[in-house]
């Protein structure tokens, strides 16, 4: 499945290469090296396809040259394919519909449950190059039913764990995405997947349209630890720790606590924040109640219901 250990896969490379060609935080000076990287991974694979729709959405300078003599090569490759299965004429749509096309048969005619699920697993990463993510659930699952009917080896299942975490991260579930990735920490190989989680998360093809969120969401389990230690700390304080102002810090916890995120409260006059987390005895004491309530409720419902009937 993997073109070579500890790479990533050449097609997401490259779609990691046109999401930051088409962002606006990468500096001028950057895309310049981008736009000869991409040309040259076009030129490689003779993607006459995705070369004409990077012109004509101006990302790229048409090379007339070029141009065509992808379309020859393409054009030959097709005729070989037409020799090879019958039905390649059905196959001559867009280039997703094209390949999704091409997968299905090839699937069709694969007898090993491994072989097919490579097939799968391909067509995933298709889903992944295109952000489709109704492809890449319905996929997802296509994997996960020849494994519980089938079974197959640890590396695929291994496999199947990183790109439902991918997918799970790609639509905001970071939790279960966390646990699926921890959990193939040990036995690690699908390498072909990440464009790689650097410092700049909002230049990360799968991360930039969550990144105010995923943000805000590492800031409240950061400023929450950080509280863990203290009763009682100085704004002012807390505000040097993480080198930033005063009035952010203030801004930023008001909106926090108003959320129900952090457990304390702000004394602007003393310039002091203090905890108020519930202990586990009195959050113990609160459910015990809480049910209690439940029932006792119940029981007068029923009571209540015994009566009407009579």
């Amino acid at each position: 499945m993997e073109a070579q250990e500890g790479t990533q896969q050449p097609h997401l490379v490259l779609a990691n290469k046109l999401f930051l060609l088409s962002h606006s935080d990468v500096p001028d000076i950057e895309k310049v090296q981008l736009r000869e990287e991409v040309f040259a991974s076009l030129k490689a694979d003779d993607m006459a396809p995705l070369y004409e729709t990077l012109v004509a959405e101006s990302m790229l300078e048409l090379d007339q040259g070029v141009m065509d003599s992808m379309r020859a090569k393409n054009q030959e490759e097709l005729k070989k394919l037409d020799e090879k299965i019958a039905d390649a004429e059905e196959n001559l749509g867009e280039s997703e519909e094209k390949a999704l096309e091409q997968l299905k048969v090839m699937e069709s005619r694969t007898v090993a449950v491994g072989q097919k699920m490579d097939l799968v697993f391909y067509t995933l990463q298709l889903g992944f190059f295109y952000m489709d993510f109704d492809l890449i659930s319905k996929s997802i699952d296509k994997v996960k039913k020849y494994l519980f009917e089938e079974g197959g080896d640890w590396e695929r299942k291994n496999c199947l764990k990183v790109y439902k975490g991918l997918y799970c991260m790609s639509t905001r579930n970071f939790k279960k995405a966390a646990d699926l990735f921890l959990g193939s920490i040990s036995t690690f190989t699908t390498y072909g997947i990440f464009s790689g989680l650097t410092e700049q998360i909002k230049l990360d093809r799968y991360l930039h349209p969550h990144f105010r969120y995923y943000m805000r969401e590492i800031r409240t389990v950061v400023y929450s630890q950080f509280l863990e230690s203290y009763k009682s700390v100085t704004i002012e304080a807390m505000a040097k720790a993480f080198g930033v102002t005063v009035d952010f810090i203030d801004l930023e916890l008001s909106r926090f606590i108003a959320a129900g995120k952090l457990h304390c409260k702000i004394d602007k006059v003393a310039g002091v924040l203090e905890t108020n987390r519930p202990d586990a005895k009195n959050s113990l004491y609160q459910a015990t109640i809480k049910q209690g309530d439940f029932l006792l409720n119940r029981f007068r419902i029923q009571k209540l219901s015994r009566v009407i009937d009579l």
